[in-house]
């Protein structure tokens, strides 16, 4: 009996695996990229040898990302943008490929969240209500469809969109947060449907309960103690905890991973 010859194709893409995860030289807009978790998703590409494009409303806070990136040996620009607003996103994306040519990644990370007051549905404020959605889910929606064009022409793309483990969860008094996460969980499968074949890949990250330097004054020490106590690995969650994540999805190596909302959240909602 003989042994059929292995599949050239496959025995070359064994021989370069290690080459997979790079994302050296990829062009990657990440929205909310001056603060929080954003800032360690920018910090994480450009060590990893990408180009952030740091898209922040919040202009001081974007500069400085942009320089520590930079002052590191990176490359990196800081564009202000309002992700609710479709015209200020246009700009973000017409800077991005004026500057570097193509934009290889989008990471939805803007959001309404650290500044939110803990309080029961019905005494949210309709302006609030809308704030947080326009920001959280149609800000999502008008940067998915401003990267969209280029990265159809490319045949390549990776647009991953932050949920929450909120919404598993059903975390209580933060229900305008939750239901825009739900929704980028929605989007996320529909988006992922439709963008397949184009060769760009649509997927969520999920986080647990995630500690950074933007203060959350809703959040006490017990409560934090009480999260930590149910993960199964028990401790604090930082944003470097996600950055892994994130940066693998932009990789080569997640192709054929599109679609999903990864769970990173040290098994706090496993099943």
């Amino acid at each position: 009996m003989t042994t059929a010859a292995p599949n050239q194709s496959t025995e070359t893409h064994l021989l370069t695996r290690g080459r997979d995860f790079d994302v050296a030289g990829r062009v990657v807009i990440i929205t909310g990229g001056g603060q929080g978790i954003g800032r360690e998703y920018a910090r994480q590409f450009g060590a990893a040898g990408a180009i952030p494009v740091i898209a922040e409303i919040n202009q001081e806070a974007g500069e400085s990302v942009a320089a520590e990136i930079t002052a590191a040996g990176g490359t990196a620009c800081f564009v202000q943008v309002d992700v609710s607003d479709a015209d200020s996103v246009a700009n973000l994306v017409e800077h991005a490929i004026s500057k570097f040519g193509r934009i290889d990644a989008l990471v939805n990370n803007a959001a309404i969240f650290s500044s939110l007051t803990m309080r029961p549905f019905d005494e949210i404020p309709i302006d609030e209500w809308r704030a947080v959605l326009d920001v959280n889910v149609t800000g999502t929606f008008l940067c998915a469809r401003a990267v969209a064009p280029a990265m159809r022409q490319a045949r390549w793309g990776r647009i991953i969109n932050i949920a929450s483990g909120a919404v598993p969860l059903g975390v209580p008094n933060y229900l305008h947060y939750v239901a825009s996460k739900a929704a980028v969980a929605g989007l996320t499968n529909s988006l992922a449907r439709e963008l397949g074949p184009s060769g760009i890949t649509v997927n969520a990250v999920q986080p647990g309960g995630t500690f950074h330097e933007v203060p959350r004054e809703t959040v006490t020490e017990a409560g934090k103690a009480r999260l930590i106590e149910k993960q199964c690995i028990p401790r604090e969650e930082i944003p470097a905890d996600l950055a892994g994540m994130v940066i693998f999805l932009c990789s080569p190596a997640a192709e054929f991973v599109t679609g999903q909302t990864l769970v990173v959240d040290g098994g706090l909602t496993h099943k």
